[in-house]
């Protein structure tokens, strides 16, 4: 399967990449980040050029790595500085770099040529870090399934009324929305709005029982899989900043065709120093990923393993369209890339 270049691949969570530097697959390459004495993040192929040990199972010299095989050394751009088996450099002694951006807690690999990524294309996920006002808890989870998969369900909320029974808990609010996908430039959004409506799980204990809301749920989509949620309520007929808004990230990262890092946050602006919050609110996430959308995603993508989508010829219910429609972009996105000139 083809991957998408030219695009930022979330790499991992920024702290993630300590001391030792984080060793990790992306978009089928194995990749080493690492932290230079500056504090800025360098990116290499994590595959030494003369026997392929990886280079994360070596040492550090100062802002070098050093092959824990035989001994090269590497700058952050790939070249090699240094062979301990004589003065001479051998020909072809570099590795591939990466450019690589920390912002909003996270670190972006672009996957294809360093000289032309263009950070302003990062998405924007500026909720992720605490502020003074506002808590995160985030999580991780590696699944055995194809990311278009992971982004059919995410682009798709219809399936918290059937997946997430022990909870989200639907409780048939979906059945009284309305949904609709919209797309501005290479910006995918797909939207639930469900009006006078009982208050949802999300809003139990701030309105009464009794009461009439407004919910909403919009999902904005970007290549290849960065994906924010937001999930909001406001008293019915009311604007929507009379209410509140839980903003959240879904990334998927594909390490490759069969493999999906899934990286999640959920923000909220209340108890924000409970630690029961956060074990509460770890708990319901890690319950909802892994032991719900996880399990059936896994499981959907092995009946169709090493199979063409399209040619599976895929039912449509109308409210999947979100997914089918960032298919169809993403793959026009690769196509264009590998277009003559």
């Amino acid at each position: 399967m083809k991957m998408l270049r030219n695009a930022w691949y979330m790499a991992g969570w920024a702290d993630e990449i300590g001391e030792a530097g984080l060793a990790r697959r992306i978009a089928g390459q194995p990749l080493f980040l690492y932290r230079l004495h500056d504090g800025s993040l360098a990116a290499l192929l994590d595959r030494c050029p003369h026997r392929f040990a990886p280079l994360s199972k070596g040492t550090r010299d100062g802002d070098k790595v050093v092959c824990g095989y035989h001994g090269l050394t590497f700058t952050p751009d790939g070249r090699c500085a240094h062979n301990p088996f004589g003065e001479r450099i051998p020909a072809g002694a570099t590795v591939p770099s990466f450019a690589v951006v920390e912002r909003d807690g996270i670190a972006w690999v672009w996957a294809g040529d360093a000289a032309a990524a263009e950070p302003s294309r990062i998405p924007d996920f500026s909720f992720v870090p605490d502020t003074a006002h506002s808590r995160t808890v985030r999580g991780y989870t590696l699944m055995q399934a194809n990311y278009a998969y992971g982004t059919d369900n995410l682009l798709d909320l219809s399936h918290i009324e059937f997946v997430h029974k022990g909870t989200f808990a639907g409780q048939g609010v979906i059945f009284a929305g309305q949904h609709s996908v919209t797309v501005e430039g290479e910006t995918l959004h797909s939207n639930w709005w469900m009006p006078d409506i009982a208050p949802p799980s999300v809003a139990q204990g701030v309105f009464p029982p009794d009461a009439k809301v407004d919910h909403w749920l919009d999902m904005r989509w970007n290549a290849p899989a960065s994906m924010r949620l937001h999930v909001g309520v406001t008293p019915r007929g009311a604007a929507r900043d009379a209410g509140f808004e839980v903003p959240q990230a879904h990334i998927l990262t594909p390490a490759d065709e069969h493999t999906t890092h899934y990286f999640w946050s959920s923000t909220r602006f209340n108890d924000l120093d409970n630690p029961a919050v956060d074990a509460m609110l770890l708990a319901l996430f890690g319950e909802a990923f892994d032991l719900e959308d996880k399990p059936m995603i896994e499981a959907a993508y092995d009946n169709v393993r090493g199979r063409d989508f399209w040619q599976e010829k895929p039912l449509s219910l109308g409210i999947d369209q979100g997914g089918t429609r960032a298919r169809r972009m993403l793959e026009a996105m690769i196509a264009r890339e590998g277009a003559p000139g």
